[in-house]
């Protein structure tokens, strides 16, 4: 494995030395000491995004930056189309459509800041990831569950984040859909987040969006500490 890209003290990600040249550029955010809760409601900062989303209609996302992401997914067997459509686009539809979910603080900032930049993102417990984590393509044969229902997502040449299980690494997320292993849930009180950009994304955009998501994570979700770091290259 290579150095870590991206490191924010103990937590860290890495490329696989496979992705040359690196088919994304991973932000890692971070927040410690934060509340979990059920959303039954928009908050403010979703409410008024949710606004200036219907007013602009499906213009809200620049298409080049829909094309760069999807290129960003497309690779060998995986095509970024239909269900495999990456969350930012998944996000969208559901917000014009009126049915944009809630599900609790932590993963509602995710969705926004996905919704708002274009750029797919993943939530963790990061007690359940432990601080290593790794980005590579899917191997053949690999899958996971990503809903309670049961219902999982075929990996093969798809964009994943894996954590590290002993010697190996094991899939946990991807710019599509995100393992059930490792979701948010009601006794999270740590998390760490990835937000995927095209290598051609200027450096600035990342880390405005960066410093957005772990901004929102301390003050919509009470996170004691929060912070992010974006690679020096990108």
């Amino acid at each position: 494995m290579s150095e870590p890209l991206v490191s924010l003290g103990a937590i860290s990600i890495a490329l696989d030395p496979r992705l040359s040249p690196p088919p994304a550029v991973p932000g890692l955010v971070w927040a410690e000491g934060l509340r979990v809760v059920p959303t039954a409601s928009p908050p403010a900062f979703l409410s008024e995004l949710l606004e200036r989303v219907g007013r602009a209609g499906a213009e809200f996302a620049p298409q080049p930056v829909q094309d760069s992401v999807r290129a960003m997914l497309r690779h060998g067997k995986y095509r970024p189309s239909g269900r495999g459509k990456p969350a930012s686009e998944f996000l969208l539809r559901a917000a014009l459509g009126g049915e944009f979910p809630l599900v609790n603080g932590p993963v509602d900032v995710n969705n926004a800041v996905s919704l708002e930049s274009g750029l797919p993102g993943s939530i963790f417990d990061a007690d359940l990831t432990g601080p290593e984590l790794l980005l590579r393509r899917g191997e053949p044969g690999e899958a996971y569950v990503f809903n309670p229902s049961g219902q999982s997502i075929d990996l093969e040449d798809l964009l994943v984040v894996c954590r590290r299980v002993g010697e190996a690494w094991q899939p946990c997320g991807n710019p599509v859909k995100d393992a059930m292993a490792t979701k948010i849930h009601a006794e999270t009180r740590n998390v760490v987040a990835v937000l995927y950009a095209p290598p051609g994304e200027a450096s600035t955009t990342l880390d405005r969006w960066c410093d957005r998501f772990a901004g929102l994570l301390a003050e919509h979700c009470g996170a004691a500490r929060s912070g992010y770091r974006v690679p020096k290259s990108a």
